[in-house]
């Protein structure tokens, strides 16, 4: 049996893929004709913004990971209705701040943009998640908040992120207790 055969098994007896995990396994693409909250354009708009968040460098950016199409998936499907109706009012109050699409900006003024968004979530102290929802039943974060959380969340939780751009080794590794650090190494997509 090989790995990606037992993966599928575990998953099946775990109940994982009621939570969308084939999605993330599969390149995080939606299945055709599954519910989601977001349009063409809303997908390329959150691709956009995470792009701006995580830009390719050297490495991949956001949109090699699909996170736009994940953000949408992921709130469509696990956000409550009040997380999802401040999610897509945030995303509505990003078009309206840039003055029309957030897309037609340039990137230095989508990067401005971000950075006031970015510092204004900052005033709402509010203990958020990976997913950048509150936990229990906490104030509501700031839309950025969890526009932003989600796109790392997005990424790093990618193929592209964990293998691209972190290092990665295929469970099970071996343990080394004592493994050298090189200034510079990028951080571990495993453990």
């Amino acid at each position: 049996m090989d790995r990606r055969d037992l993966l599928k098994m575990i998953v099946a007896a775990t109940g994982a893929a009621m939570v969308g995990l084939p999605e993330l396994v599969q390149g995080q693409v939606p299945a055709a004709g599954a519910k989601s909250l977001f349009s063409a354009a809303d997908v390329a708009t959150l691709d956009e913004i995470a792009e701006t968040i995580l830009p390719r460098t050297k490495t991949p950016g956001a949109k090699d990971a699909g996170a736009g199409a994940f953000m949408a998936r992921f709130v469509s499907d696990c956000y409550t209705e009040k997380q999802q109706a401040t999610f897509r009012a945030g995303l509505a109050d990003i078009d309206k701040r840039a003055g029309g699409r957030f897309i037609s900006l340039t990137p230095p003024a989508r990067a401005k943009l971000l950075r006031t968004l970015d510092a204004e979530a900052r005033k709402r102290a509010v203990e958020v998640g990976d997913t950048g929802t509150a936990y229990g039943d906490k104030a509501m974060p700031h839309y950025f908040t969890m526009i932003k959380q989600l796109a790392i969340f997005g990424f790093f939780t990618s193929k592209v992120g964990a293998t691209e751009t972190l290092q990665y080794v295929a469970v099970p590794g071996r343990y080394d207790g004592d493994l050298a650090y090189v200034p510079g190494t990028p951080a571990w997509g495993t453990s």
